[in-house]
């Protein structure tokens, strides 16, 4: 078995659950927030640091991996945990959706997908038997299968083709998938269409996979069509098995996916907005790159205990950030990773003592506030 999901106790008023996610690496507790790590690296973190915060999971890109470095050098390495030196668990994402955002550089087909390179503009084509076998070479302790993510907004034919397009391809993935100690996870499609996501649900519970993530969300609509679609997906998926929302990674939406029944999330929200000089604290985005903050020798949050608000001032940052020094990257960084990761383990302890249902009704209204216009 290459993964073991065990739920360990429900909430008796939401779909909330706390569950162990065991893997080859490691075993990660959910629901848990996995910080990406697309070209084999959380940006500006290291693998020792991702360690000291306890995160177990990452999540990786094939589609980035294959166009460089290419998956035969990271296969020379052992597989892409060897080639990072990362010893947790590793989920790669087929690149569907970062395929698909190329526009007009691909073309696609019942096949598979024709695209140009955004490095160096060289052609290649991809099936969904070879995302696989890619991700096999690759080594992930989860690989995902190839769908197609039609965008937002678009009109219900076009998602019904992207549906049932989405699902060929999954068969034949799990056809080609060859590894035995890699778990293979589908992916539900529909956009924000009820009876799409019913029927995407469906088919991919009757082809049978090890986990099941929901997609096609988180791309440009609103987050109360997110939380819709969530809360008349969910319960069509197996409840034994993980279910997991791709691209969410706001404070708020967290919460909210946590209450409709999701146990893993991503998202590069933290990292990207840390890279900008943006940091989540308890009372919301903090604009650390400001001029009201170049005297001001408080912690980034004086409620949080990560390294970085115990040794380093908010004027020393944002100096470091204005002057392009990395280290206020790296910093910044790090503690958006931690708040982050400590919300998540404040919800699992919710979970644990039954009392999630007012935790959520104490904190929701707050992180919606000060996080609900991003996603």
């Amino acid at each position: 078995m290459p993964i073991k999901f065990t739920i360990i106790q429900k909430c008796p008023d939401t779909r909330a659950r706390l569950g162990t996610l065991q893997t080859a690496h490691g075993t990660v507790k959910t629901p848990a927030f996995m910080p990406v790590g697309t070209q084999g690296t959380v940006k500006a973190i290291t693998v020792d640091e991702l360690g000291e915060m306890g995160i177990g999971l990452i999540l990786s890109n094939c589609y980035h991996l294959f166009l460089r470095p290419g998956i035969e050098v990271i296969a020379r390495h052992g597989g892409l945990h060897r080639f990072m030196n990362w010893d947790g668990a590793i989920l790669t994402d087929s690149g569907g959706f970062q395929i698909f955002s190329l526009g007009g550089l691909r073309k696609i087909d019942d096949q598979g997908v024709t695209f140009t390179s955004h490095i160096d503009g060289s052609t290649h084509f991809l099936t969904p038997e070879r995302v696989t076998r890619l991700q096999n070479m690759l080594g992930s302790d989860i690989a995902m299968v190839l769908d197609q993510c039609p965008p937002y907004p678009a009109g219900q034919n076009e998602v019904r083709e992207a549906v049932k397009r989405s699902g060929k391809w999954a068969r034949r993935c799990k056809q080609a998938h060859l590894r035995e100690d890699q778990a293979l996870f589908a992916i539900v499609q529909g956009g924000v269409y009820e009876n799409l996501r019913r029927e995407s649900a469906a088919e991919l519970a009757e082809i049978g996979f090890d986990g099941f993530a929901i997609g096609g969300l988180s791309v440009g609509e609103p987050k109360e069509l997110m939380y819709a679609a969530l809360n008349y997906t969910v319960p069509q998926l197996p409840p034994e098995k993980v279910h997991y929302l791709m691209g969410v990674g706001s404070p708020d939406a967290l919460l909210e996916g946590v209450r409709l029944g999701i146990d893993i999330f991503d998202c590069v929200l933290p990292t990207r907005i840390a890279r900008n000089g943006r940091v989540m604290t308890a009372q919301g985005y903090l604009p650390i790159r400001n001029s009201i903050y170049s005297t001001d020798l408080s912690p980034l949050d004086e409620a949080c205990s990560c390294p970085v608000c115990n040794s380093y001032s908010r004027a020393y940052i944002r100096h470091l950030l204005n002057a392009g020094e990395i280290l206020g990257l790296r910093l910044t960084t790090y503690h958006n990773l931690y708040y982050l990761d400590r919300l998540m383990q404040e919800i699992r302890k919710a979970v644990s003592e039954n009392r999630f249902e007012q935790y959520y009704r104490e904190v929701s209204p707050s992180l919606k506030k000060m996080y609900g216009g991003v996603v």
